[in-house]
């Protein structure tokens, strides 16, 4: 029975049930299925169920299932789109204060200087994933404000790269200028590189190949090759010290706008692998938490942390949003969007505790953050920003009738 238990197709199978779960919970309580999702892996995980764990199988399925949903992202919009001087300052400021703030809030609960740095540098990430799956969901991917906050969210992984390295030195005590430069230079090159080798050679490649005979025959050749690319710009992204959602976000810009005659649209396969896989990556969120590790001498802080977390970003943010053109509205769904920190804080969360520069109960409570900022985004997004607009989606649909 244990065999059947641990087996993959076992596993799957009940990952793709707590998936349809987690769409159940969302349109039952009428929030995004990202909300509800991830409130399925919290149910069926460590913390109250126990029927999933955060396995290696689990973890894979989750990292796969972010590159395909950031590739799949990336196939709608153009550098062009992302790359501009206002969403550096977003991201600059919406990296700088939460860093500060979070180290701040650190030290005022007796953190020693090296976990308050850590919990700083946690602090400064946005989890472009989950805001990006929201904005879609939503239709707002295209708008001002989701452009704002996808190409921030970009910058911003970059510029988290060169805190965590400053945060690595200065703990160590080994910090150099020449260190920060070389992984600056590393991360832009990488950026600058692969859009060029992107638009360049392998969009018309990838035109190439689908007026090939293998490919009239094959229609779903371009999209493997597509696909393929996907994962490769994740694995150089990591060489170069970004996140691999990064490398696969730039491959799906690449092949934006590409004009295909004899083969399957490769974005439709790719939303078919999104779906299944994407889910996953919402529940091995949930699956992390485990509340058994909490305590209540801790949840004054995991309060705090959660406060400054949220308020940093919304002011760093949207304040530079703001000064850039941006209503107040607007300017708040952008430091709003750049608020969930989801896998990459827990990344960084990790990293602490493997190295002992933070203890089990800071690990849980930036865990406990992590989650809360990725929750709380979709449901400001749904009930409060964009809330007279989805209120309006059934009169237009009637209209149209």
């Amino acid at each position: 029975m244990h065999a059947i238990l641990t087996s993959i197709e076992f596993q799957m199978s009940l990952l793709l049930f707590v998936a349809l779960a987690g769409y159940l919970l969302a349109y039952r309580i009428n929030q995004s299925a990202v909300v509800g999702i991830i409130l399925a892996g919290i149910l069926v995980g460590p913390s109250f169920l126990g029927l999933v764990t955060y396995t290696d199988f689990v973890k894979s399925l989750g990292e796969l299932g972010a590159i395909v949903l950031l590739f799949t992202i990336g196939l709608e919009f153009e550098f062009r789109q992302i790359s501009n001087i206002k969403n550096f300052f977003i991201a600059l400021f919406g990296i700088l204060i939460p860093w500060g703030v979070g180290f701040l809030a650190a030290k005022m609960f007796d953190f020693d200087f090296k976990a308050s740095l850590l919990i700083g540098t946690a602090l400064t990430a946005t989890s472009i994933a989950i805001t990006a799956n929201v904005l879609r969901e939503m239709n707002k991917l295209q708008t001002d404000v989701g452009k704002t906050i996808i190409g921030a969210a970009v910058i911003d992984d970059v510029l988290a790269l060169l805190v965590l390295t400053m945060s690595e030195g200065i703990v160590s005590g080994n910090l150099s200028g020449l260190t920060v430069l070389f992984t600056m230079l590393k991360a832009a090159g990488f950026i600058i590189g692969g859009i060029a080798l992107g638009r360049l050679v392998l969009n018309k490649l990838l035109i190439k190949i689908d007026k090939t005979e293998i490919a009239t025959k094959f229609p779903e050749t371009v999209f493997v090759f597509a696909v393929m690319v996907a994962f490769l710009y994740g694995v150089v992204a990591q060489i170069a010290g970004l996140s691999a959602i990064v490398g696969a976000f730039l491959a799906g810009i690449s092949f934006t706008g590409v004009g295909l005659k004899h083969s399957k649209s490769f974005k439709d396969g790719a939303e078919y692998l999104q779906v299944i896989f994407a889910s996953i990556f919402f529940i091995s969120l949930g699956v992390l938490l485990d509340v058994h590790t909490l305590t209540w001498g801790l949840a004054a802080f995991i309060v705090v942390l959660i406060v400054v977390a949220s308020l940093s970003k919304i002011i760093g943010c949207g304040l530079p949003a703001k000064i850039f053109g941006f209503g107040w509205k607007e300017s708040f769904a952008v430091g709003v969007g750049m608020v969930p920190r989801g896998e990459v804080a827990m990344i960084v969360a990790l990293l602490g505790l493997t190295q002992n520069l933070i203890s089990d109960r800071a690990y849980s409570a930036l865990v406990l953050m992590a989650l809360f900022t990725t929750i709380i985004t979709p449901i400001i997004f749904r009930n409060w920003i964009f809330k007279s607009e989805r209120k309006k989606l059934p009169l237009l649909t009637e209209k149209e009738g």
